[in-house]
């Protein structure tokens, strides 16, 4: 009998880490899996197929949603939900979801230049240009961007 409940409280364990790596698993899944969405939305944008990229910023900000509920300290996370939401129009709280994820890393290249796009959009731009000043010698595709985008307005 001993060995009966044994080999079930060992079973039942092994079960209880399974599930447990399979969320943090599961996190990642959501994050690359909205990532990939997200990808695809930005080149239906291009093409000028925007009601198609809107379904799938939707969709993606929902996954990004259930990955943000199990990891709250993801800045890509917060990045990519404030991209959805300003690619949705809801430009609000897109700044809220940036500026959260700025709290987590203030140097964060994606959040800069996305949050400095926004912040040119709503014509702000002397904010947009300290975002930009925070990206100023990374060398990177988002300083290029965002000083292009500046520069336009």
């Amino acid at each position: 009998m001993k060995k009966i409940i044994f080999i079930i409280s060992i079973l039942l364990l092994s079960n209880n880490c399974l599930a447990a790596g399979s969320d943090s698993s599961n996190k990642t899944d959501l994050y690359k899996s909205a990532k990939k969405l997200i990808l695809k939305a930005k080149k239906l944008e291009k093409k000028n197929k925007t009601e198609k990229a809107l379904k799938l910023y939707s969709k993606a900000y929902d996954k990004l949603i259930k990955a943000y509920e199990k990891d709250k300290k993801n800045p890509d996370v917060l990045n990519y939900l404030g991209y959805t939401l300003r690619k949705s129009g809801d430009l609000k709280k897109a700044e809220t979801y940036y500026r959260e994820g700025l709290k987590l890393d203030a140097g964060h290249l994606g959040i800069n230049e996305y949050l400095g796009e926004l912040y040119v959009q709503t014509n702000r731009i002397e904010l947009a240009k300290e975002r930009l000043a925070v990206l100023n010698g990374c060398k990177c595709e988002e300083y290029e961007e965002l000083k292009t985008l500046i520069e336009k307005k």
